[in-house]
């Protein structure tokens, strides 16, 4: 999640501004017939598209296994050369501006890289770096790889979704964390913050169990994270261990270092994991963590999805057989979660921010157990995108309405006892492929509004 504002009223933020540079080509120089050709041959940035941006679906493999979940990415989007070279076709950045009493002015930068490496879209890199004047700070990395892969004959490949290697590190001091205690009852006036410092690592993996593209879905992580706390910086809000409240709570959690295994099992039919237009999900998930000082806990889970493909609304729909043709669609998702053994406040389940209770502030409701339910209506606006040229062009832009309804309590058993809390928002989606989308939501309720920018879909 981009550091944008939790609360606008408190925030002036200017986030995610486009800056285009320019990308040399290889000229062309006159040659006699026969000479040997001078350096390697030009890229055509419209190989494998047509003028409008529509991109043709060659003929796949014969051997590949639910071909519906390969990606298809035509030789023009494969562009070579240096970072700078390719940007806005596969590299992206995004600096970072903000101004804010608790933290200061600050800024930074946020760099995507969807071909890392010049691997033909083997490997996918993300770095954050930002830094403020009063100290927040953070530096972040993301990575994954492909693990199923062919190359076409038209110079395309084919990737396919499911399967990826997963490796991510970094440090954080975010001086704004916020705690208003436990239960879904806690009023706005409970609010505290605290500073914390985190130093995390990990690796994983994600496949399928019946062939590549299959229908059951795993994943394993390796994690581990380091927690330092010390007082809050905002403004007006106690620090959280001055709360006597909140004192043994935020006693328990500095300090901690945990080792994190993170699995999961799900029979996932969608045609996508990051823009599924059909299909449902059925999973359960186990995170279970080993602590410093011997304690150990978890967080179960069991989450479902289903998603429809609707008439579109401000488009023609799909023209002939081509690669992520324009589709509205309507999305259901939802999860239960529950806390087993001892986990410090910020590892247990909570709801508000960028990805649930859309109106409310991150970390808004906190205990051991949690349920959210979302119900998405996605519509292609521009659906085949925008060209700026040649070589940077957006392949989608969407409309989305939402709503959340969402809970917390002390065990699952109490969740039908709690208050549910919800939201209702609008939001905007910007496509450079299928597995590249950015996220832009405003969501209101009973507390106000809140704005966030993120990478991909809630769910």
């Amino acid at each position: 999640m981009l550091p944008c504002p939790e609360r606008p009223s408190r925030w002036l933020c200017h986030g995610t501004l486009l800056v285009l540079l320019a990308a040399p080509l290889w000229a062309q120089v006159p040659q006699e017939p026969g000479d040997p050709p001078l350096g390697p041959p030009l890229y055509d940035p419209r190989a494998g598209m047509d003028a409008d941006g529509r991109i043709p679906k060659p003929e796949f493999p014969a051997d590949l296994e639910h071909p519906d979940r390969w990606r298809y990415t035509p030789p023009g989007r494969i562009k070579p050369g240096s970072i700078l070279e390719r940007f806005l076709v596969t590299s992206f950045a995004s600096p970072i501006l903000f101004r804010n009493a608790d933290v200061g002015f600050g800024g930074g930068v946020a760099l995507t890289d969807i071909d890392f490496r010049n691997e033909r879209y083997r490997e996918f890199a993300n770095i954050v770096l930002t830094y403020s004047e009063e100290g927040q700070q953070a530096y972040r990395m993301n990575w994954s790889r492909w693990l199923h892969y062919r190359d076409l004959p038209d110079g395309g490949i084919v990737r396919e979704e499911r399967g990826r290697l997963f490796a991510r590190g970094g440090y954080e001091k975010t001086l704004t964390r916020r705690y208003f205690g436990r239960g879904s009852r806690s009023r706005p006036e409970d609010e505290s913050s605290y500073t914390e410092e985190l130093s995390a690592l990990g690796f994983g993996i994600r496949d399928t169990l019946d062939g590549q593209g299959g229908d059951w879905l795993w994943r394993a992580d390796l994690h581990a994270e380091q927690h330092g706390l010390s007082g809050g910086r905002v403004q007006g809000v106690p620090s959280t261990s001055n709360v006597e409240a909140y004192a043994a709570d935020y006693a328990r959690g500095d300090g901690v270092t945990q080792a994190w295994l993170l699995l999961s099992l799900a029979h996932d039919t969608r045609d996508s994991l990051h823009q599924p237009y059909s299909g449902h999900r059925v999973g359960v998930s186990a995170n279970l963590a080993q602590q410093s000082e011997g304690r150990s806990g978890g967080v179960l889970g069991f989450d479902a999805q289903q998603v429809w493909t609707l008439p579109p609304l401000f488009h023609q729909g799909g023209n002939g057989r081509e690669e992520h043709p324009p589709t509205d669609s309507l999305a259901i998702g939802g999860y239960v979660q529950e806390t087993v053994g001892s986990l410090p406040f910020y590892s247990l389940p909570s709801l508000g921010g960028g990805s649930t209770l859309r109106s409310y502030i991150e970390n808004r409701f906190t205990d051991r157990a949690a349920a959210h339910g979302t119900v998405e209506y996605r519509a292609g606006i521009v659906p085949r995108g925008y060209a700026f040229s040649d070589t940077i062009r957006i392949e989608r832009i969407s409309a989305a309405l939402f709503y959340d309804l969402g809970t917390v309590a002390g065990s699952v058993d109490a969740l039908s006892r709690a208050r549910w809390h919800h939201s209702y928002g609008v939001g905007l989606r910007i496509g450079f492929a299928r597995e590249a989308v950015f996220r832009i939501d405003v969501g209101w309720g009973t507390e106000g509004s809140n704005f966030t920018i993120g990478y991909g879909n809630t769910f």
